[in-house]
């Protein structure tokens, strides 16, 4: 059976084979880890929904928190999954744990940089808009594969196209990460098409658009991703580490913030979280937070519940390791102790049924529908006029499409697309890298009822 190998996984040669540079003190993938840190569209997540729509507690996470936070979590795994491979002889000698950690916690940092504002309820909102009146009448013309990636607006896709097209050098390789992070951060190596039509193991989620197809054939091929189908490869095993992380933070973050905002009750979190933990370690903690106030209780079981996960994770990795090399593996944590997955899926459980169906949190997301399809009818109806009019446009025209950027030659060198379509992703760029307050704001003036900007 084939295997991958982690001479190849873990190439730092960059996107369009550029070398890497030689620097004192920052590998080539702690470098990857700047370039997303200091980036803008990482930037904004600060402004952007994590679970709860425009939160005025301080104290609840947004998209930059929890982004951060799983980095943390990530890292840690990612160098003790290094440290374990360095020791069994898996990876080449000239490697270290650490690099290991970096690629993990680059692919953490990004993993939700494509998601658009108002969190998931903003990638709902984009694909009713596409699929329904004026949106799906406007794409009805465009090829099944390029229409799918709009009807079917995937943030796990606009993260990749951040990575690799809009951000730092639109157009001519993005933030020119190595080959190895790009790989970690696909969580979905296939297009849409195939996951809408059930051709891929996990039902309508795909990581790639069209226009990334050559990106994305680029990276697989240099990391040397097993081909599984035409479109289809097996995950980069670190990707598998990032998601992992991504599943153990926000397993406990989220009730967290239902703690905060006074919408869980601590009680039935603390049963939850001990779920990973012994009698002697529960005893232990429950004699520690006695009399303390509910925000430092929080704190004092996440850690010893995020070390438990951690151990979870890299034992499950490590245990399964021929699986993951073999592509046969997608996704570890039910590869993981018993205890740690009904943790994780209790806590899924408890924020579906409690936190995601609130009144507050409901009342902002309807609302996000309109904040969407207004900026969605005016950008899209200004850049399909002004490329099918070959860049002729009045004055409203010229004004909406100078405001979002649209490039007319970059549609042209991007062989194998349509224009409209290109054109389109364009507008995609623009909109889903809308902090949650923009979108409201530009939404208004697009209405003629908003205020000066100041």
């Amino acid at each position: 059976m084939a295997r991958m190998s982690w001479d190849k996984l873990l190439n730092n040669t960059r996107l369009g084979g550029r070398p890497p540079k030689s620097e004192l003190g920052r590998s080539p993938f702690h470098s990857d880890h700047d370039k997303v840190i200091f980036s803008g569209a990482f930037r904004r997540l600060a402004r952007k929904t994590q679970v709860h729509p425009l939160a005025t507690n301080d104290h609840v996470h947004n998209r930059l928190t929890h982004s951060l936070e799983v980095a943390c979590v990530g890292r840690t795994l990612g160098v003790r999954v290094g440290q374990a491979l360095l020791n069994e002889r898996l990876i080449p000698e000239q490697h270290s744990a650490s690099d290991i950690g970096d690629i993990v916690q680059t692919a953490c940092l990004a993993h939700d940089i494509g998601n658009p504002p108002f969190g998931h309820t903003g990638e709902e909102a984009i694909r009713h808009w596409f699929s329904n009146g004026v949106g799906a009448r406007m794409i009805e013309s465009l090829p099944f594969n390029e229409a799918t990636d709009l009807r079917r607006f995937e943030g796990n896709a606009q993260g990749f196209r951040v990575l690799t097209t809009s951000e730092y050098h639109p157009n001519d390789g993005g933030m020119r990460l190595t080959y190895a992070s790009l790989g970690a951060f696909i969580k979905y190596p296939w297009l849409a098409a195939d996951a809408i039509n059930r051709q891929r193991p996990v039902a309508n989620k795909y990581g790639i658009y069209r226009s990334e197809l050559a990106q994305f054939n680029e990276v697989a091929d240099a990391t040397g991703l097993l081909a599984l189908g035409e479109g289809w490869r097996c995950r980069h095993p670190l990707a598998n580490l990032m998601e992992v992380s991504d599943d153990f933070c926000y397993a406990i973050l989220d009730l967290e913030d239902g703690v905060e905002m006074g919408i869980l009750d601590w009680d039935k979190v603390f049963e939850i979280l001990c779920l990973v933990l012994d009698d002697q370690q529960k005893n232990q903690l429950l004699k520690e937070i006695q009399g303390m106030k509910v925000g430092r209780r929080l704190s004092m079981v996440r850690g010893k519940v995020i070390s438990a996960f951690v151990d979870a994770g890299a034992t499950a990795f490590m245990n399964n390791h021929d699986q993951i090399m073999t592509g046969q593996a997608l996704g570890i944590l039910e590869l993981c102790d018993q205890n740690v997955r009904d943790c994780v899926s209790a806590a899924k459980g408890l924020a579906r049924d409690e936190i995601f169906q609130h009144p507050r949190k409901v009342e902002l997301e309807i609302g996000a529908y309109s904040t969407i399809s207004t900026l969605l009818d005016v950008s899209c109806a200004a850049a399909m006029d002004y490329v099918r009019k070959g860049g002729v446009a009045d004055s409203k025209t010229r004004r909406v499409v100078e405001l979002i950027g649209v490039d007319l030659k970059a549609l042209d060198d991007n062989a194998g697309i349509s224009n409209e379509y290109g054109a389109i992703m364009q507008v995609l760029d623009y909109v889903s890298g809308m902090t949650d307050n923009y979108a409201i704001h530009l939404a208004r003036q697009f209405s003629g009822m908003g205020a000066e900007r100041l």
